[in-house]
């Protein structure tokens, strides 16, 4: 939730949603919400926070960088 005026306060949402409709949502057209719903929650779970790398986290999956960092 952004504050009034306060564009990057939705700066890593945004981005988040700008990876998320390039790598899967522009690639596919779904027949229902709820497909489209199945195949978003699959892509976050499966791909995005297990296997997909990110630059800001050092090049680790959210998974690892989160249990890297409760062992520290």
């Amino acid at each position: 939730m952004s504050r009034k005026g306060d564009c990057w306060d939705n700066a890593v949402v945004e981005s988040f949603f700008g990876t998320l409709k390039t790598e899967l949502i522009y690639q596919k057209n779904y027949k229902t919400r709820k497909h489209a719903r199945l195949d978003i929650f699959e892509y976050i779970e499966s791909y995005y926070n297990k296997i997909r790398i990110h630059s800001y986290l050092n090049y680790m999956t959210p998974e690892n960088y989160e249990k890297r960092s409760k062992v520290a």
